[in-house]
């Protein structure tokens, strides 16, 4: 898990606060559309905070956040114009970016970040008196793989292949997003769902404060998995994040950016990334997953490539 640098992170936000200062004008007729994300998931939390601080410090219209189903939804609404900003998981956004390559039609319009942000956490929630402890124990249950054309299936359907537990033919499967599934599992109808969010999750923490939760470990899948897909990575999840009756699990890490299309004009983006880091204290008020945002760790979205305007930024803090 990366550390943020807080003496870094000082200094920087001064130097944004006036560099702001002076970029504002200009900016005043700028309408954005913000894909955000389930509500109850970190993205849509932190999509409110940064129209906030977008509309404050650009001196515009705050950005109208829309509620999505996930990373791939969000992605084509970028390509599709119905947004201008978004998250998106770093696997899926891979998964975008190598579509241009095959595709010259879209290269007009191709995908390109503003910034790494949080690590998102795979969360596999199960009920704490539930007797499955591992993926393949998944068989026959009732679960929740995530919403549809959101990042959270793309992953699950990767970990299940690796398991060898079939969707169609081993699980009773639903296609829930955070909030859905959280009430699903509290009452019953489900047995377990699959998250991928940053931590906490609020959806999943309310959860928590209603229903004794475990979580299942990974650690025995990981390594196959990450040889098929390198960009994966592997933490411990703290079993104090929603008091976990199963203690600290072994679970999979993915990055997390914030994306645009290359059609963009470069000072919006320029000042957009700028805004980010200039805002990071409002970020880790929303959610504290917002603490692991690095400045220095900002430019890692390979293969994605960063906007010039984001390129303006980093060179302007001598990144």
């Amino acid at each position: 898990m990366r550390v943020p640098r807080w003496r870094t992170l000082t200094a920087l936000v001064l130097v944004t606060a006036s560099a702001l200062a002076g970029c504002q004008a200009g900016f005043g007729d700028l309408r954005l559309k913000i894909a955000a994300g389930a509500r109850g998931g970190v993205y849509y939390g932190l999509s409110n905070t940064l129209a906030t601080v977008w509309g404050r410090q650009l001196a515009i219209r705050p950005p109208e956040v829309l509620a999505t189903e996930g990373s791939v939804d969000n992605l084509k609404m970028l390509r599709e114009g119905r947004a201008q900003v978004g998250f998106s998981q770093g696997d899926t956004a891979s998964d975008e970016f190598a579509r241009e390559a095959t595709n010259p039609a879209l290269a007009g319009n191709g995908l390109r970040a503003l910034t790494r942000m949080h690590d998102d956490y795979l969360q596999i929630v199960v009920r704490a008196d539930s007797p499955m402890r591992k993926l393949s124990d998944l068989r026959g249950k009732r679960v929740s793989i995530g919403a549809m054309n959101s990042g959270v299936q793309v992953i699950a359907q990767r970990l299940l292949d690796t398991a060898k537990v079939r969707v169609e033919k081993d699980l009773v499967a639903v296609q829930y997003g955070v909030a859905d599934s959280a009430t699903a599992l509290r009452e019953g109808r489900i047995d377990a769902f699959f998250w991928s969010g940053g931590l906490p999750t609020e959806a999943v923490n309310a959860l928590s404060k209603a229903v004794k939760l475990r979580m299942i470990d990974l650690s025995d899948l990981l390594p196959e998995l990450r040889k098929r897909y390198p960009g994966y990575g592997a933490a411990s999840l703290p079993a104090s994040t929603y008091d976990l009756a199963s203690g600290p699990v072994v679970t999979l890490v993915v990055r997390n950016f914030l994306v645009v299309t290359a059609s963009m004009r470069e000072d919006v983006a320029e000042a957009l990334t700028r805004s980010v880091y200039a805002s990071l204290p409002d970020l880790v008020g929303s959610n504290s997953a917002a603490r692991t945002i690095d400045v220095r760790a900002a430019v890692e979205t390979e293969p994605v490539p960063l906007h010039p305007g984001a390129i303006a930024y980093y060179r302007s803090v001598k990144l």
